[in-house]
């Protein structure tokens, strides 16, 4: 068998807000509840489980391949939402996308301050 990702807890301070907030931006189903966690389940068989957690929680970064049509979507509930978004990981260039490999590419922050990236196209895999 193929060694294949399967899933990983993200720690957060509220498991239900920022479950939801993550499916909402991505325009995903709901999530649900599974033990401690509250799940989101992508396409590709990988799940983030939510867990609450208490004192520091490290920035992590999260990185989801989309389709152009979901990365319209994606991009539309950001600024209707007013979340502050950069075209780079780095955080120096606001309120713009990226055009990496051909594709376009956004970073925002989620209610705990993970940095979540949405892109069209796989590093390395097009145009400069």
């Amino acid at each position: 068998m193929a060694i294949e990702f399967n899933h990983t807890i993200v720690h957060v301070r509220d498991k239900h807000a920022s479950a939801e907030f993550l499916t909402r931006m991505l325009g995903l189903p709901e999530p649900t509840p599974m033990w401690s966690f509250m799940t989101v389940p992508l396409a590709n068989g990988v799940a983030l489980d939510f867990a609450s957690a208490q004192g520091e929680i490290p920035r992590q970064h999260y990185a989801f391949l989309v389709s152009e049509e979901e990365f319209d979507g994606i991009f539309a509930r950001i600024e209707a939402e007013g979340i502050p978004y950069w075209a780079d990981p780095g955080r120096t260039r606001a309120q713009q996308i990226n055009h990496n490999d051909g594709g376009r590419g956004v970073y925002f922050q989620d209610p705990n301050g993970h940095l979540l990236e949405a892109i069209t196209r796989p590093y390395g895999s097009g145009a400069a």
